[in-house]
C-alpha cells in the first residue's frame, strides 16, 4: 500500500536499511534513497558532505537503473568505511568510470534489504532518485524531495540555515 506523507519518515526509519554518515549526535536522521548508478545521487552525495558536521544522513541503496546497481549497493551497504567507500564510488561514477567494482556474490540478506528499500521507495510514490525523506529542523514537519540539490539548497530544505 502507498505510504502517506505524514507516516513517510517513521516508516522509512523503521523499514529502510542503509549506512550512516555525518553527525551521529543529530536528533533526526535525513534519509536518502539512491541508486549507485545515478549521477544525480552522486551530486547530492557531494553536496551533503559539507553538512556532515550538522546532519546525520542515512543513505539507502535501491536497485533499478542497471545491472551494477545491486552489487554496488551491496558493497556500499557492507563497507566498514561507508564514508570513504561512497566518496570513492561517487567520484568514479561522476568521472564516467562506472563506479566502484563490486562482487557478484551478494549475501541474501543484503540483496533482500536492497529490494525492500526499492519497494519502500515505490510505496512512497517516488519516481526517481535521489529521494530525500527528512524532518525540518525547525518545524519538525516531514519533508520529501526528489532530485539533486546544492549544499546551500539542501541546508535550506532541511531547515539548517
Amino acid at each position: 500500500p502507498p505510504i502517506d506523507l505524514a507516516q513517510a519518515y517513521d516508516t522509512v526509519a523503521a523499514q529502510g536499511k542503509g549506512f550512516t554518515v555525518g553527525s551521529m549526535m543529530a536528533a533526526s536522521p535525513v534519509y536518502v534513497f539512491f541508486d549507485p548508478q545515478c549521477p544525480h545521487c552522486a551530486h547530492l552525495w557531494q553536496a551533503s558532505l559539507m553538512l556532515h558536521a550538522q546532519v546525520k544522513f542515512v543513505w539507502l541503496p535501491v536497485a533499478f537503473l542497471g545491472p551494477k546497481s545491486l552489487p554496488q549497493g551491496a558493497a556500499l551497504l557492507q563497507s566498514p568505511q561507508p564514508l570513504e567507500a561512497m566518496s570513492a564510488h561517487e567520484r568514479s561514477l561522476l568521472a564516467g568510470e562506472g563506479g566502484s567494482a563490486a562482487s557478484a556474490s551478494i549475501p541474501a540478506e543484503i540483496e533482500s534489504a536492497i529490494q525492500a528499500n526499492t519497494q519502500l521507495l515505490n510505496r512512497l510514490g517516488a519516481e526517481s532518485v535521489p529521494f530525500v525523506v527528512a524532518r525540518h529542523r525547525g518545524s519538525g514537519q516531514v519533508l520529501t524531495r526528489a532530485g539533486a540539490m546544492g549544499s546551500a539548497e539542501l541546508a535550506g530544505f532541511l531547515g539548517l540555515s
